[in-house]
């Protein structure tokens, strides 16, 4: 019916309505009753307005009631606006806690998370008592501005009003201190609720230590939730995924799977993104697939994931297959999914593909090549051994070079022992005053591939100055769900004692088979002898030897590495892979090693 609006469904309600004798107060609960029932029918602004201006001729919009339903009704409502619930809560004169903390949901559901403090302050200024609901509306505006001294003011304000106890505020509190990077004082409200942890408290603190990366944390914090006999939620196993995925904790990720499809009848697209991510960077690359395949739902990040996974196991032909899918299915790549296309075929040593894609996405596509787009380009010619041209589109790109450019120049120059060049982005990273002990490495280690031992030394003394220590070599293996971590040389495992002997035994069989140590990875100024000694105990090595002493024969090694794999140890491998008939699988810094019958899947490009 033309002209119909919300006001003409209730023309009955709307006509006069006459006081009962005496009985005003029953008149204006009728009037407020009418109210609440035509607020409840609006279904856009226009009838919302509508309906407040009936509110104002009927008298009852100074009511707190009223009020705060006008205002509830216009805030939480997907057609709301924010801008007309100021208008009204600034008429209100005496407005309550319900009110107020609606206008900070308000706030904080339209991203003002500003506004949401600045009605938390103008709340307490006219003298409205917070309570309960008021602190995790605010503190998550806190943590989302990472507000931390605003924070603390908050968490002393519910201290004054006696809200210590309560288990849904001090949740909040633990995540907003997790989000402001200051985990311990999350551990610290997370201790003073003793035995009143609920399955919420548990969640929050094993966000607050993944948010920081601290991933063993949160594998044992998990570890102490299952033992308090609580059932995980779906956010909480996301994190717990995260810690498995970037631990390379494979058996602990394959047990949280187990626990969804036991618990969880249906996993919405995060969760299944997660175990997919989960899956592919713990090297189970088919597991993943296979798991993608099955999804019913595929968004943008279910392909980014999956072409991320193909990247870095160096499958860079398959990738390019998914991103043309991608369009077969109606979804446009992001620039997100371009930088997984480009890493796929750097991994893979596509560089006319990888130009090709480039163009693509910025001719073609119209997307604005950004920094980690450059980035990926730089890396995959300087991989090709194209150094010039890596130079030349550094000094073409319209974004100034960052240190990620210069750094990657740096590295292919190491690898293809270019001084020129190594020495021209060094310099470029030492003008951007980046304190990366890395950068001074690479570089004394291109001196030293040259044999320039002074130049070596000046770089060392330079370093040693500047207080910059590099960081060491890891590795992690998981056997039987736990994951040891070993360092170079490392005699602070338990059972340092087997594992070495392990080692000998293996040095000797490693030269009836063939292997000779490749002396050249080290760079030092010491004779052959001593170079030996220093490869014999790499992390990764040690990694190997612990799992060949724990795993039963023919069962897969899996290892994680903190930094590139060095030429020593990959050739190393793959004489272990053949002597033990193992199937080996190292993810270093930059991708996957598959390593099976002498062989790895990389091709020996890395």
């Amino acid at each position: 019916m033309t002209g119909t609006t919300v006001l003409n469904l209730q023309t009955h309600l709307l006509l006069p309505v006459k006081d009962p004798p005496g009985s005003q107060e029953l008149s204006f609960r009728l009037k407020e009753q009418e109210s609440l029932s035509l607020l409840k029918r609006c279904k856009n602004l226009e009838e919302f307005k509508q309906v407040h201006s009936h509110i104002l001729k009927l008298g009852v919009s100074c009511d707190s009631f009223v009020a705060g339903n006008l205002v509830a009704t216009n805030v939480l409502s997907a057609w709301g606006s924010m801008d007309y619930a100021c208008s009204i809560f600034e008429q209100i004169e005496e407005p309550g806690s319900f009110v107020c903390n609606t206008m900070i949901k308000g706030h904080v559901k339209a991203l003002n998370w500003d506004q949401a403090l600045l009605v938390y302050c103008e709340m307490l200024e006219r003298g409205v008592r917070p309570d309960n609901f008021t602190y995790p509306i605010v503190l998550k505006a806190c943590a989302w501005l990472v507000a931390i001294e605003e924070g603390k003011q908050i968490h002393g304000h519910v201290f004054k009003l006696g809200l210590e106890n309560d288990v849904f505020v001090q949740n909040s509190l633990i995540s907003m201190y997790g989000k402001c990077g200051k985990v311990q004082l999350s551990r610290s409200v997370f201790e003073q609720l003793m035995d009143q942890k609920s399955v919420a408290s548990w969640s929050a603190i094993i966000s607050a230590h993944a948010s920081l990366g601290l991933w063993s944390e949160c594998l044992k914090l998990y570890g102490d939730m299952r033992r308090e006999g609580l059932r995980a939620e779906e956010s909480t196993l996301v994190s717990v995924l995260s810690a498995c995925t970037h631990l390379g904790a494979l058996n602990l990720g394959r047990c949280c799977h187990g626990y969804l499809l036991r618990n969880i009848s249906a996993l919405n697209v995060i969760v299944e993104t997660s175990l997919i991510d989960m899956y592919v960077k713990c090297g189970c690359l088919e597991k993943g697939l296979s798991l993608f395949q099955k999804m019913i739902k595929k968004n943008r990040l279910s392909y980014t994931v999956v072409i991320c996974g193909l990247a870095i196991h160096g499958h860079g032909r398959e990738a390019l297959e998914l991103y043309s899918e991608m369009f077969r299915e109606g979804l446009k790549p992001d620039d997100a999914v371009h930088v997984s296309v480009l890493s796929a075929c750097n991994h893979a040593g596509l560089v006319e593909e990888g130009l090709q894609c480039f163009k693509r996405m910025k001719y073609e596509h119209e997307i604005q090549p950004k920094i980690e787009h450059y980035g990926c380009l730089v890396d995959l010619m300087g991989r090709a051994g194209r150094l010039e041209e890596a130079m030349q589109l550094i000094n073409s790109m319209p974004i100034r070079p960052n240190d990620v450019i210069w750094r990657s120049l740096l590295s292919a120059s190491r690898v293809h022992k270019n001084l020129g060049i190594g020495e021209i982005a060094a310099e470029k990273l030492f003008q951007l005053n980046m304190h990366n002990p890395s950068d001074y490495v690479v570089l004394s280690n291109l001196y030293a591939q040259a044999q320039r031992w002074d130049n070596v030394a000046r770089i060392r003394t330079e370093m040693a100055s500047k207080g910059l220590t590099q960081t060491p070599g890891s590795s992690l293996v998981e056997v039987r769900r736990e994951v040891h971590k070993f360092v170079s040389h490392d005699m602070s495992h338990p059972q340092c004692k087997r594992i070495y002997e392990m080692i000998h035994q293996m040095e000797w069989q490693l030269r009836f088979e063939g292997y000779s140590a490749d002396t050249t990875q080290v760079l030092l100024d010491v004779d052959e002898e001593e170079k030996r000694e220093r490869l014999k105990y790499h992390s990764q090595k040690l990694a190997i030897a612990f799992a060949l002493i724990h795993t039963s024969q023919g069962s897969p090694i899996r290892i994680v590495r903190n930094l590139r794999m060095c030429s020593d140890c990959h050739t190393y491998t793959k004489f272990i892979s053949i002597i033990y008939q193992r199937q080996i699988t190292v993810r270093d810094r930059n991708r996957f090693h598959h390593f099976e019958d002498g062989i790895c899947s990389c091709r020996d490009y890395w």
